[in-house]
């Protein structure tokens, strides 16, 4: 690939991002940057190509998708002090941040002459690697009917919700039903357990119930093995539900099983399990009952 070909670029490596790029390059010429080497490099072994700085990628690609862990990742990328870096690029913000800073970052990319586009994602590290994410997308038409074929590489489900930041806001809605039923689902394999139930009968019955969902079968797979390898991890899911608590309380909205959820994924995070999957929330419910019966 010559310097001079125009690619789209991918920032950000991450689990989720690190998949998501494979899918574009699937599709098509990728230039890619992550701060660690590693991903990179995986990327590099099946035909990306890796910029050696992030601000090539935007000198080099008109659409450029950001994966990144939060604002200040972010904003480290952006090459907002260089006026024409930004200039008809389109910036696809596809990590869960706040939508204030959404909004913001919005206004500054469109000051400084480029496009910019939400593209949060539903889904784990399993559906990144099969495209099967369902992207939240906010913009402007023409943006969106653009990219649309590159998120379609990725996604099996393209939602458009208006102007930025209901791409964002639709995201933590998202997100406040699956935190809420990860730790429920965790809550009731607790109490079956404080009273000798077996759990595979609870996982049995769930799975074959009306409340069986792809995410249910999978965490409570997870919960009966004490399986906390990494599809969706503890410190993700606890910066979500402050994500949302925050916009609650900014548009005086009422949270009160996410404030809950939000203190039992700080607990789990205290007690050890950072670099685990979010089904290990079940060690802070199982903390608290011990903590309950110590005189």
């Amino acid at each position: 690939m010559s310097d001079a070909e125009p690619v789209v670029g991918f920032i950000g490596l991450g689990i989720m991002g690190s998949a998501m790029a494979a899918n574009l390059l699937a599709a098509g010429p990728l230039l890619v940057w992550n701060r660690s080497p590693e991903a990179r490099d995986r990327l590099a072994t099946a035909g990306a190509s890796v910029a050696a700085t992030s601000r090539e990628v935007f000198e080099r690609c008109s659409v450029v998708f950001l994966m990144l862990t939060d604002d200040r990742a972010t904003d480290a990328v952006l090459p907002l002090d260089d006026p024409g870096a930004l200039h008809d690029r389109i910036v696809v913000q596809m990590s869960t941040l706040s939508p204030e800073y959404s909004q913001r970052s919005a206004e500054r990319v469109r000051a400084a002459g480029g496009r910019y586009v939400e593209a949060p994602v539903s889904g784990s590290r399993q559906p990144a690697i099969d495209a099967t994410l369902v992207a939240m997308v906010a913009g402007e038409d023409e943006d969106l009917n653009r990219i649309a074929p590159l998120l379609d590489s990725m996604c099996a489900s393209v939602l458009r919700c208006g102007r930025v930041p209901n791409g964002l806001r639709m995201k933590l809605a998202v997100n406040t039903f699956l935190i809420t039923m990860v730790t429920g689902l965790a809550e009731a394999f607790h109490f079956a357990e404080q009273h000798r139930l077996d759990p595979l009968q609870l996982e049995a019955a769930l799975a074959a119930g009306p409340m069986a969902s792809a995410v249910s079968r999978a965490k409570a797979a997870k919960i009966v093995h004490q399986d906390w390898s990494v599809h969706a991890a503890v410190p993700d899911v606890l910066k979500n539900s402050r994500l949302i608590v925050d916009e609650a309380r900014r548009h005086h909205v009422a949270s009160p099983l996410m404030d809950v959820c939000a203190d039992l994924f700080a607990q789990t995070e205290a007690l050890g399990h950072d670099h685990e999957d979010m089904a290990a929330v079940i060690t802070a419910v199982r903390d608290r009952t011990e903590r309950q019966g110590r005189p």
